[in-house]
């Protein structure tokens, strides 16, 4: 009977130090992400669930990385469309921004200024707010000369330097101009377009997301 009990005793001592330990056990709430973007980010032309937020989330799961990701892409978004709708498209408690814009404003050929202002008070505002920043970087067609495109091109790192975010050069690296990624269009990515800008720009996300981690503990 002794013995019984001293067992009982010994179980229950061990479930009540699970217990104790179960909150610090517990895994890490997911970062909250919102991707402010246009129609390369917003998966035109795409299923929702091939648009890049849905597959960088999947490629960040495998990864081990829990997110909580906000498509918040609009197709046709120029730079100042992003930030006059920056309020109620990135809500409270967002922790870290994906910001792709300029697309659209490179292919008007608004000027560089313009685009410039708008990326700055996007960044501004999110800096005053505390969320993190990445920044995609978006090239100008050759269409319009290269004084225009030096000034375009020369905005995103720039910016980058001058707010110290990380800066992913070219959105759409390795799938530029590769007609079998991109839709009829010769713009929009294919959803294999898609996985490849993912499987490109991982290792900056999978970095930016690293330190907000740390940031938090």
């Amino acid at each position: 009977m002794f013995a019984h009990m001293l067992v009982l005793g010994l179980a229950l001592m061990a479930a009540g130090t699970v217990s104790a330990q179960a909150p610090a056990m517990a895994p890490a709430k997911p970062i909250k992400v919102v991707v402010l973007g246009d129609s390369l980010s917003a998966g035109l032309g795409l299923p929702a669930a091939a648009a890049f937020p849905a597959r960088l989330q999947k490629a960040l799961e495998n990864k081990g990385i829990k997110v909580d990701m906000i498509n918040a892409g609009v197709s046709g978004d120029t730079s100042s469309g992003g930030r006059d709708r920056l309020d109620w498209s990135v809500p409270e408690g967002t922790e870290a921004v994906i910001v792709e814009l300029g697309a659209n404003d490179a292919l008007r050929g608004i000027d560089p200024n313009v685009t410039r202002s708008a990326l700055t008070e996007i960044l501004t505002r999110l800096k005053a707010r505390g969320v993190a920043v990445l920044l995609c970087g978006m090239y100008a067609p050759p269409n319009y000369g290269s004084d225009y495109a030096a000034r375009f091109n020369a905005i995103y790192p720039e910016l980058a330097k001058s707010f110290e975010v990380p800066l992913y050069p070219f959105f759409l690296e390795g799938v530029a101009t590769e007609a079998k990624l991109n839709q009829a269009d010769g713009m929009h990515p294919t959803a294999e377009g898609v996985d490849m800008i993912v499987r490109n720009i991982l290792p900056t996300v999978q970095a930016f997301l690293g330190a907000i981690s740390g940031q938090r503990s």
